[in-house]
């Protein structure tokens, strides 16, 4: 495949990769400007094996988003409702509770929690929540809240973001999405986001999850107004955070969906640049172990072909999402196990099931 990588023009990187050297910013600029996708594809597969052999990970879990009355406004979001809205809802407790007792026979290992920044929901409800599935399914990972929910939290029970998590954790919470980096680029939060979280509060806020022992995930929302330059400093930002934390476990680039949105009139990302950002992050996110090719996101076509693109896992049953589905993802609300065992083994892959700490099961 050598052939490939001269005529793509990419000899000096593809050299890097088998050397194992770091890739670095202009590295990653030439890769986003290349449109070569089968030596992008290539080189990507190299790391991947080198990391996870043949393996491609699937977990079962379900979604529950337990509220989208939000404050934010960000520009690019479809779930978000300004509280008063007919469509606005929020989740009791016993609603929370009925939806884990109506999966409890079916083998659900972890799950996954965000919702709106709620202005009215005291840090005991977050609490309480955690504590009343814990209760139902001692044994599940509570993968719960994003860092902007959690910098939120702290903020409104005037507590320190160490002290929150703290009583989270206690309560039953294990681990983080990855949900709210957006791009950390300011300029493009200034744009499209300016009341949330700055970069630089996500990335602190998962910097103190790491250090409490609380593992996070990472993403990245492309597709909208930011340019190659803004993905690869956000991909370097996350690299220097695991560097000096080891705590992501994994990286979830997120294709944007502008479907009933204020960013409507924007095309959504096409496959072939859904492919190039799997196949640059893992190239660029040499310590990161794990990149996840969303199929809600992505549909579960792309996603398959995602597996030759560096990704390594497809996520999981992902039972009820709702965020990404509100934005005009034309996927299923839920994969059943053999369907994606199929998907994996169909690529060529061995399928491997796991927790929410990629352990095997």
């Amino acid at each position: 495949m050598e052939w490939l990588i001269e005529q793509a023009g990419l000899q000096h990187i593809y050299k890097k990769v088998k050397d194992r050297q770091r890739l670095n910013r202009e590295d990653g600029v030439t890769l986003y400007q290349s449109n070569h996708l089968l030596a992008l594809g290539f080189l990507a597969n190299l790391v991947q094996e080198r990391l996870n052999d043949n393996k491609v990970y699937y977990v079962y879990n379900q979604h529950i988003n337990y509220s989208n009355i939000c404050i934010n406004g960000c520009l690019f979001c479809a779930f978000s409702k300004k509280k008063g809205s007919p469509l606005a809802y929020e989740m009791g407790l016993d609603d929370i509770a009925q939806r884990v007792k109506d999966k409890v026979n079916e083998p659900i290992r972890e799950i996954h929690i965000v919702g709106g920044i709620n202005p009215d929901l005291p840090l005991s409800y977050y609490v309480s929540m955690l504590k009343t599935i814990k209760q139902i399914r001692p044994n599940v990972h509570l993968k719960a809240f994003t860092p902007v929910e959690i910098a939120h939290i702290a903020k409104m029970s005037k507590i320190s973001v160490e002290k929150t998590l703290m009583i989270l954790k206690e309560a039953g919470l294990n681990s983080l999405p990855g949900g709210g980096a957006e791009v950390f680029s300011p300029r493009v939060r200034k744009a499209l986001c300016p009341k949330k979280l700055s970069s630089q509060g996500w990335l602190a806020v998962t910097r103190c999850a790491h250090n409490l022992g609380i593992p996070t995930n990472a993403t990245m929302l492309y597709g909208h107004i930011e340019t190659y330059e803004e993905r690869v400093d956000h991909l370097l930002s996350l690299r220097k955070v695991q560097d000096e934390t080891g705590g992501f476990l994994c990286f979830i680039p997120l294709p944007f969906h502008p479907h009933n949105t204020k960013l409507s009139h924007l095309k959504e990302p096409t496959g072939m640049d859904a492919l190039k950002n799997l196949a640059i992050s893992r190239l660029l996110l040499d310590n990161i172990p794990h990149i996840k090719a969303y199929w809600v996101g992505l549909t579960p076509k792309l996603a398959q072909i995602g597996l030759s693109f560096g990704a390594d896992d497809l996520d999981g049953t992902i039972i009820e999402e709702k965020i990404t589905h509100t934005a005009g993802a034309k996927s299923p609300y839920g994969l059943s196990k053999d369907e994606l065992i199929r998907f994996i083994k169909d690529a060529g892959r061995i399928p491997v099931e796991r927790d929410a700490l990629y352990h095997e099961v």
